[in-house]
C-alpha cells in the first residue's frame, strides 16, 4: 500500500530540523510493503525494525525536507547484513576511496587542524587532509582500524567527554540515517571550537538517486530524511552556525551503478516513489540488470546531475 491519504485526527508531525509543521503528506507505506520491499531488493529482513510500526507517512516540510514518520532508525545487525553483502563502506569510506565530495571537503580544512569524522567507516577522508591531525568515529569499524585514530565512540559521548577541541567536525552520508538529524548535528557542532567548521555531506532531493521506482535504499530503516540545500541552511540556523556554502556533488565511482540505473529506467519518479506495482516491481529489476552492465562496461561521464550536497557552516565565535 503507498497512497497519500492520512486521517484528519492524525497530527501533522513538526520537521525534524525547524519544528514547523509539516506542509504536506507526500505518500503512505505499509511496513509490510517496505519489509517486502527489502527482502527482495536488499536481501535482508528488516520485518522486526518496521512491522510494529505499522504505517509509515513520507512528509515534506517547509524547509523541503523530506522526513519519514516514524523515523525507525538500522540497527546495527541490520547495518552489518546489507553493507556487508554490497560492500558499502569500502565503497563509501574505504582507505582507497575516492569521492568528489572528500575532494570539495578538503579544500575547506586548513593545514595543520585538527579534523573530527563521524561515521567514518574505514576513515577514506583521512587521506584527503594529510597535513590534518585526524580522529574518526565508528563503532563497527574502530577495530579495524591499525593506527589507532578511529574511536569506538557515538558523537553524543565523543562531544561529552572532550567538548569543542575540533578545528573541523565532518560527517559523510550520516545525518539521512539518523533517527533524530538536530541532536546528531548539535552533538556534531558541539565537538567545534568557537569559529570553526561543520561540513555535513548528504544525499540531493531532488536527484538521480530520487527518480528511480521503489529504491529501497531510500526508505527506513536506511534512510529517514532527504535533504535540500534550505534544509541544510536552515539545520546550519537551528545550531546557532553561519551557512557559508552549500556545494552540489555529482557522481563519482562509488554511486556510478545509481547514475546507470536512473538513466535506463522506464519509471522516473517525480511526485510518488514506492507503488505496490508489478510496473514499479519490473522497471526496477530492468534498470538494476541494465544500469549493472553499463557500470561494468563504462566509466562514469565526467559531468553528471548533482547527487549529492555538502554544507559549509562556522560555529559562532
Amino acid at each position: 500500500m503507498a497512497d497519500t491519504a492520512y486521517s484528519a485526527d492524525q497530527a501533522i508531525p513538526p520537521c525534524p530540523i525547524t519544528g514547523a509543521p509539516a506542509l504536506r503528506c507526500v505518500e503512505r507505506l505499509d511496513a509490510a510493503f517496505l519489509t517486502l520491499l527489502w527482502h527482495y531488493s536488499g536481501r535482508v529482513d528488516v520485518g522486526p525494525l518496521l512491522r510494529p510500526a505499522g504505517t509509515f507517512r513520507l512528509w515534506e516540510s517547509p524547509t523541503g525536507l523530506i522526513f519519514f514518520d516514524p523515523p525507525v532508525a538500522g540497527d546495527a545487525a541490520f547495518y552489518r547484513a546489507f553493507y556487508g553483502r554490497i560492500a558499502a563502506h569500502d565503497k563509501l569510506a574505504g582507505p582507497e576511496t575516492e569521492r568528489l565530495e572528500f575532494r570539495q571537503a578538503a579544500t575547506h580544512v586548513p593545514s595543520g587542524a585538527r579534523v573530527l569524522d563521524v561515521g567514518c567507516g574505514h576513515g577514506g577522508f583521512r587521506a584527503y587532509v594529510p597535513e590534518a591531525t585526524y580522529t574518526g568515529l565508528d563503532p563497527n569499524f574502530s577495530a579495524e582500524d591499525p593506527t589507532g585514530t578511529i574511536l569506538a565512540e557515538t558523537v553524543e559521548a565523543h562531544a561529552a567527554r572532550l567538548g569543542p577541541v575540533y578545528d573541523v567536525a565532518c560527517a559523510f552520508q550520516v545525518i539521512e540515517h539518523v533517527a533524530d538529524p538536530l541532536g546528531f548535528a548539535r552533538a556534531l557542532a558541539a565537538c567545534v571550537k568557537p569559529g570553526g567548521l561543520i561540513l555535513i555531506g548528504t544525499p540531493l532531493w531532488p536527484s538521480p538517486n530520487t527518480t528511480i521506482p521503489n529504491f529501497v535504499i531510500n526508505a527506513p530503516p536506511h534512510h529517514l530524511t532527504w535533504w535540500t540545500p534550505a534544509a541544510l541552511e536552515a539545520l546550519a540556523g537551528t545550531l546557532g552556525c553561519t551557512a557559508e556554502a552549500v556545494h552540489a556533488i555529482g557522481m563519482d565511482r562509488h554511486d556510478s551503478l545509481i547514475h546507470w540505473m536512473a538513466k535506463v529506467s522506464p519509471v522516473r519518479c517525480r511526485d510518488r516513489f514506492f507503488r505496490r506495482t508489478w510496473s514499479w516491481a519490473l522497471a526496477l529489476a530492468f534498470a538494476y540488470g541494465v544500469g549493472s552492465v553499463l557500470d561494468r562496461c563504462l566509466p562514469v561521464p565526467k559531468r553528471t546531475r548533482p547527487n549529492a550536497l555538502l554544507l559549509v557552516a562556522r560555529t559562532g565565535t
